[in-house]
């Protein structure tokens, strides 16, 4: 089905919802509401409280008849569950424990400290104010998922069946979706990207392309990405596109002893080149050098933050 790719709430049929923030860059995730039989399941909540309110307003015509009874989150990236404090107290909120575990090491605190911090590196300063600085993270507790699951869950919102299933570690340690199997929607989480580069947190790239081919054959015929558009199964397949070039790419440049940021610079993407965030090649890269040589030292996220404004001066 066409949904407009526009801010807001929007209607996918069958008792479920998208809420869309364009453009799908850093920070601007998608969420979504399942409602069946007088309850609500919420899929992830936003950046930071003022923009989880709005949304929350926005499903309040839904969810006056149709109360937000538990939420889920589809994994532990600081855009998809900071938001969560917004919520009525009390209200039980699952996640995989992997993703648990990523909302603990990473609370708001944390992105507050970054986006503040004086004398950083040029590079890490010029990547902060074109993405997180953009949010407000003053002040917020974090509170992180109340419940865990491992592999399937199955939930039942009022009347009707929601799947939960890890498909993690890929694009987090944690990542999971939302099937509804009676309206033949998924909702992906990060994932999938569409009209977006997707970032791979955590691997390896195998891992990511075998939970692609698990939501494929969901069979569903509507997909809520955690970044970008509505889509369906073209959405997919773009993005084992990307990841399997990469992938290979980088392995052509490891084996000929390239290190890994020369070769996100020598990697030519200019068939994504519509795609947002194409710096993301950098952490992509890494990652599938640390897959060849597991020996490679980690690079923490603000390290790569600045890399990733390195390579946009670059390329710019």
């Amino acid at each position: 089905m066409k949904v407009a790719y526009r801010q807001g709430l929007h209607e996918l049929g069958d008792g479920l919802f998208a809420y869309l923030q364009p453009d799908g860059t850093w920070g601007w995730s998608n969420a979504g509401l399942i409602t069946g039989g007088g309850s609500s399941l919420l899929i992830d909540t936003l950046f930071d409280l003022k923009l989880t309110r709005a949304m929350l307003e926005a499903m309040a015509p839904i969810t006056a008849s149709d109360p937000i009874e538990r939420a889920m989150n589809t994994h532990g990236n600081g855009d998809h569950w900071f938001g969560n404090e917004a919520l009525a107290d009390g209200i039980p909120i699952i996640a995989t424990a992997g993703a648990l575990a990523d909302m603990e090491a990473v609370p708001p605190s944390t992105l507050q400290a970054l986006v503040t911090a004086t004398g950083l590196p040029p590079g890490l300063d010029a990547f902060l104010d074109r993405s997180f600085r953009r949010f407000d993270f003053a002040g917020m507790r974090g509170r992180p998922a109340t419940e865990t699951f491992a592999g399937d869950a199955e939930l039942r919102v009022g009347d009707r069946e929601v799947r939960l299933i890890e498909l993690g570690p890929a694009h987090t340690p944690g990542d999971a979706i939302a099937h509804v199997p009676d309206a033949g929607v998924v909702f992906t989480g990060d994932l999938l990207f569409v009209e977006g580069t997707p970032i791979v947190w955590a691997g390896p790239v195998a891992n990511w392309l075998a939970a692609c081919d698990a939501i494929s054959a969901l069979g569903a015929r509507v997909l809520v990405p955690g970044h970008g558009p509505v889509t369906d199964e073209s959405g997919i397949a773009d993005l084992k596109r990307y990841l399997t070039y990469v992938r290979d790419q980088a392995q052509a440049r490891f084996d000929a002893g390239m290190d890994a940021e020369a070769a996100a610079d020598d990697i030519d993407i200019a068939d994504f080149r519509d795609w947002g965030d194409p710096e993301r090649i950098v952490v992509n890269v890494a990652a599938v050098y640390r897959e060849l040589d597991p020996s490679l030292a980690e690079a923490s996220p603000p390290e790569l933050f600045e890399r990733m404004g390195r390579w946009t001066a670059r390329h710019a």
